[in-house]
């Protein structure tokens, strides 16, 4: 009915990774600074070491006219690469350890040296690196040295003639006064880049993983209905959890009247007055949203009918302190009328009616043709019935029930329920063609990508109403309560055998 592809528009995909981000900031943020602390560890650890440079020109000998200047030219361009690979040779190296007594090998004297040569030209650039910048200049020099005498004796000719090739010190090595590792700089954006890479890549692993409904997006994964609200988690919501127990301007109030105003909306054009709401798993705050829409809806003058049908954990009556052993089952099995069981609550037109004794048949009662007939009737004398259901994925209670309602309102505990999980619940309700109305996110975050906050004007405590029970005017159609208070005294403080003895009286009279 409302089932949509699970792959979106990439402008879809680009939020809901910008959202996977967000979520994981901090993640992102602890191996983004680990990183960074890493590289500086690295640069305070890491031992300096100075670099010297020298640099030499090779030149050919001749008489200088053109030709043999260019010439001259093109064999020194063509010779340069091979004194490069001269440089870290032991002919080059071996004089040099002698010279300055170093203790080390020409091998690990040419880990230290670094030779190289700009294209196209003639100009060989020796590197020395080492822990003390004036033995880093002692070794440059002394190995520009022998690599003059060392070319000078490879390239002179048999005959005894001089080199023909010439290498000159044209910059000469000095001691640095800067060390040339670490870089600090470098170690600390090369820290920063791959802790952030790293944060980010656990980040989106952790989210492609994580299958729990967080916001929107997990919703629109699973279907297109609307999403009529978002209710916010309030830590004192547990103690106080009425509408009327909190300030009539606070977010938690306009939270449930945006609810009842887009369920308005969707309900446009439908017949049945009744609204069942559910969710996947116990604990997602149904039986609340239930109590609170209802209170709501009564606040703008309507009549409203709560249904307590949750007959495996009945929490309405509790929540709102009535009487709950007399109520739905005891209509159904036929012990009592409708009329004779509604408790008015509050000041405006809600009347509820409580779960009554649990049956060990909910699905056969909650399925049953009384069960109609009941919704039926409520529907005629109030202007809108709230059913409060079972959760769908461990009984069939609510599938059942949904028959019987004009649409179903789910309600989705923010990070509880898995996306899965209320696929099956959405499975569930198309096998029996119910209609879905839209989806409820509740415990929403205050902060963050799935925030959700609502703020007007200013309130103070005297806003707060407690809640009461303080009669109301019920509807025309319904009867006097007077005979249900007698009843409900006479049926809660008599045995079993009076009980029955008082069904066949009250039948009678």
């Amino acid at each position: 009915m409302h089932r949509i592809l699970t792959r979106g528009s990439p402008k879809l995909e680009v939020r809901e990774y910008l959202r996977m981000l967000r979520r994981n900031w901090i993640l992102v943020a602890v191996f983004t600074m680990v990183g960074l602390s890493a590289g500086g560890l690295a640069s305070i650890l890491v031992k300096p070491s100075y670099t010297a440079d020298t640099q030499l020109f090779v030149a050919i000998q001749g008489s200088g006219s053109v030709q043999e200047l260019a010439q001259g030219n093109t064999f020194s361009q063509a010779r340069v690469q091979s004194y490069v690979k001269t440089v870290t040779t032991p002919t080059v190296l071996q004089p040099v350890i002698d010279s300055l007594g170093l203790q080390m090998t020409p091998g690990q004297l040419a880990g230290k040296v670094k030779a190289t040569s700009d294209v196209n030209t003639v100009i060989v650039t020796v590197s020395v690196t080492d822990g003390s910048p004036v033995q880093a200049a002692a070794i440059a020099k002394a190995i520009a040295s022998n690599l003059v005498e060392t070319v000078e004796d490879l390239e002179k000719p048999k005959n005894g003639e001089s080199s023909p090739v010439k290498l000159s010190v044209i910059s000469p090595a000095t001691a640095p006064t800067s060390a040339s590792a670490p870089n600090t700089k470098v170690n600390l954006l090369l820290g920063l880049l791959i802790g952030l890479g790293l944060g980010v890549g656990i980040a989106l692993i952790r989210a492609k993983f994580d299958t729990k409904v967080r916001g929107e997006i997990e919703v629109r994964k699973v279907t297109s209905a609307p999403i009529l609200g978002g209710l916010s988690f309030d830590p004192e919501s547990s103690q106080r959890p009425l509408l009327t127990q909190t300030p009539s301007q606070g977010g938690r109030a306009e939270s449930f009247r945006q609810l009842r105003t887009n369920l308005q909306f969707a309900r446009v054009g439908q017949k049945s007055k009744t609204v069942l709401i559910s969710s996947s798993l116990p604990g997602e705050g149904k039986t609340t949203t239930a109590i609170n829409l209802a209170i709501s809806m009564a606040q703008t003058g309507q009549t409203v009918a709560l249904v307590d049908a949750d007959l495996r954990r009945p929490m309405v009556s509790e929540y709102l302190g009535l009487e709950r052993h007399l109520g739905l089952t005891t209509v159904l099995v036929g012990d009592a009328e409708t009329n004779d069981l509604l408790q008015p609550w509050g000041d405006g037109g809600l009347y509820v009616l409580a779960s009554g004794q649990i049956p060990p048949n909910p699905s056969e009662l909650l399925g049953s043709q009384a069960m109609g007939d009941l919704v039926a009737h409520l529907e005629d004398i109030f202007d809108a019935v709230i059913i409060d259901a079972p959760p769908l994925l461990p009984v069939t209670d609510a599938a059942v029930l949904a028959q019987h309602a004009g649409g179903v309102l789910i309600v989705v505990g923010s990070q509880k329920t898995r996306v899965g999980e209320l696929e099956r619940s959405i499975d569930a309700l198309e096998k029996v063609s119910a209609n879905v109305l839209g989806v409820v996110l509740n415990r929403l975050p205050t902060r963050g990508p799935d925030s959700y906050s609502y703020s007007y004007g200013s309130y103070s405590r005297s806003d707060v109403a407690a809640s009461t029970r303080r009669p109301a005017r019920i509807p025309e159609q319904a009867k006097s309560f007077s005979r249900r208070n007698t009843f409900e005294a006479d049926y809660g403080n008599n045995t079993e055998s009076d009980q029955a003895a008082f069904r066949v009286s009250d039948r009678r009279g």
